[in-house]
């Protein structure tokens, strides 16, 4: 519900609008809690793939902390171009941008064990990767009819799927304890179910920001539980802020330059995803906040600072960033359009970016606590894609379109082994599962003709043909 105490009922549904500082800064500093542990959990997991991560004892470990900080101020940047606008780049809405969970299964790979030695392909991945996401703005209201819900349902679960292991290994004990007596004790999975239970909790019985910020709010108890059974030392947390320095800048190609076809490849790719994403998140905004639909104009200058946010991100070491969905769920809660509300967030962001200690602190954060709220949270972008395949007229053909590409993207992720004797480009890709996915599916979607007749399918599936509204009995009699 809208608080008029903060304007009248058309300020409050104006971008334009700026509340007075005091109610700005901590409805901007909201946004930021609702997104905060999503926006630096890639960075965790791109580490932990890499050989740095959480429990992995390797030289390495302190660039994380770079990471992380990286992770917060280029969500902070990308969101002041949404906000603020530098001449066509940016859509002058409340959007909130950060790092995005798309681009994981694609991350995984290109870095898997070759610790930072892998991060100059990834990285030059991402800046050429967010160039090619600006340029999608030119045109793309023109690509939409090519990724319809089917597509993009699709997509958004292999992401969720793909993910899900990542949440079940962090709550036992992390890769690195793997084969170890640690693995999967009592001990550790009680720090993860402490997370999932808080979180579960506020979000069924809190109310407002409380019941947003869940995920957060279950890992800042986890982490208390968790020093309270000795799972982490507070010396461990005193020793890292102290270790940490006041205040950083970012470097520009801190890991090198490193051109790699399947990093390349594999970000361009995944732009076209990840723009359709911010064209919904947009028309989210708009309608639920104005009572609009988005303009071209809106669409296109938040593709642009998609875009470009991302590539410099790369450049200085952070991940791609794209618009957050949960942020427009606030905006319809709270009721204020206003901008300048996100832009207080997004200031609050590049502050924390540029002090190190507060990576410092998040990354004393034990991966079994972490592994609570990935459950949750990879857990949620499953549900939300089975949510858009709700969407979908459930017809022989989509199914089809579905089966095939379902089972060999996710065939692919659980036996990456299948594709050994492949080039390492192809082998890459093909192993992410998702980019397979999504190609069989936009490919089969936009060939294969509008319907399938009944004769056509039950001969491969078993009998068991579902009944959706495609599959209804056709009356001859109408």
């Amino acid at each position: 519900m809208a608080d008029t105490s903060i304007g009248t009922a058309e300020q409050l549904r104006d971008p334009n609008y700026t509340p007075a500082l005091h109610r700005a800064i901590p409805l901007g500093i909201q946004h930021v809690l609702a997104m905060f542990v999503s926006n630096v959990t890639p960075a965790i997991i791109v580490a932990g793939a890499a050989g740095f991560g959480f429990g992995s004892n390797s030289p390495d470990f302190p660039e994380l902390l770079y990471l992380i900080q990286m992770s917060m101020l280029f969500a902070g940047i990308a969101t002041l171009l949404q906000t603020i606008t530098i001449g066509p780049v940016g859509a002058a809405l409340p959007i909130v941008q950060g790092t995005s969970f798309a681009f994981i299964p694609i991350m995984i790979p290109l870095v898997a064990g070759k610790g930072v030695d892998g991060l100059a392909a990834l990285f030059t991945g991402v800046v050429i990767g967010g160039l090619f996401h600006a340029f999608l703005g030119l045109f793309i209201g023109k690509i939409r009819f090519a990724l319809p819900p089917l597509v993009t349902g699709l997509v958004v679960t292999m992401i969720g799927l793909a993910l899900v292991k990542v949440g079940i290994q962090y709550a036992a004990g992390g890769v690195p304890a793997i084969g170890t007596p640690e693995y999967g004790s009592l001990l550790n999975w009680s720090a993860a179910l402490v997370v999932i239970f808080v979180t579960l909790g506020l979000k069924f019985f809190a109310h407002g920001m409380l019941s947003i910020s869940a995920v957060l709010v279950g890992l800042i108890v986890g982490y208390f539980y968790a020093l309270g059974v000795g799972i982490l030392e507070w010396s461990a947390v005193t020793g890292s802020w102290e270790r940490s320095a006041a205040f950083a800048l970012p470097q520009p190609f801190k890991y090198g330059f490193e051109i790699s076809a399947a990093a390349v490849i594999g970000f361009c790719l995944m732009a076209f995803i990840s723009a359709i994403e911010t064209v919904g998140d947009v028309s989210g905004i708009t309608k639920g906040g104005a009572g609009r639909e988005a303009t071209d104009k809106e669409i296109t200058g938040a593709t642009y600072a998609d875009g470009l946010g991302t590539a410099v991100a790369g450049i200085f070491g952070g991940f791609p960033n794209t618009s957050f969905s949960q942020n427009v769920g606030l905006i319809a809660m709270t009721g204020v359009m206003s901008r300048h509300v996100v832009t207080c967030g997004a200031i609050f962001l590049i502050i924390c970016g540029l002090v190190p200690k507060v990576g410092g602190v998040i990354r004393t954060v034990p991966i079994e606590v972490l592994g609570g709220g990935v459950i949750v949270m990879f857990g949620m972008v499953v549900a939300a894609g089975i949510s858009m395949l709700s969407d979908v007229n459930w017809n022989r053909r989509n199914m089809v379109i579905f089966a095939i590409s379902l089972s060999i993207g996710l065939g692919l992720q659980l036996e990456p082994g299948a594709v050994a004797g492949l080039p390492d480009t192809a082998r890459i890709l093909m192993t992410s599962g998702l980019l397979p996915a999504a190609f069989i599916a936009i490919v089969l979607n936009l060939i294969l003709p509008e319907e399938l007749s009944e004769e056509a399918t039950e001969e491969v599936s078993g009998g068991m043909h579902g009944h959706g509204r495609g599959a209804l009995p056709v009356d001859d009699n109408r």
